[in-house]
């Protein structure tokens, strides 16, 4: 038997295969869009997943403005953040977040998605907000995926 097939193989930042992916957000929903993207951003999707490396793909999400939330969520839910000063924790709403920009909405979220430590910071970077269709990455020839045939 040979045992060298067994041994488990660890990616490291020179070794990880990153690709650029497009995910189009046309109609789908913020949560579960996100937890699937925050998924490719990690790298879980790939055999070769090391939890404590950058490992995964660079995802350029397009039509960001047209995302739906369900419900009473665009107003209803609450995003908090804190400005360091005593009675300095502010908080706005989904609808506000995404009426500065539908960036920011999404950097919010997959914020929360992410691990909280210098890789969840490092992973964030890797993601690519735009509210229309155009994108300036096409020198990187990213490849199209339907973000629906993910688990």
């Amino acid at each position: 038997m040979n045992t060298l097939s067994y041994k488990t193989v660890s990616v490291n930042k020179e070794t990880a295969q990153k690709e650029w992916v497009v995910v189009d957000a046309t109609g789908q929903t913020l949560g579960r869009m996100a937890s699937k993207v925050a998924k490719l951003l990690r790298g879980k999707y790939k055999p070769s997943f090391t939890p404590h490396v950058d490992c995964g793909d660079n995802v350029i999400i397009i039509n960001a403005d047209k995302v739906e939330l369900t419900g009473n969520k665009w107003t209803d839910r609450i995003y908090l953040r804190y400005t360091g000063y005593p009675s300095g924790q502010r908080e706005t709403t989904a609808a506000e977040l995404f009426a500065k920009g539908p960036e920011r909405l999404f950097r919010k979220t997959m914020k929360g998605m992410l691990p909280k430590n210098k890789l969840g910071d490092a992973i964030i970077n890797n993601m690519y907000v735009y509210a229309g269709e155009n994108h300036p990455h096409e020198a990187q020839k990213p490849t199209k995926i339907d973000i629906n045939t993910l688990k």
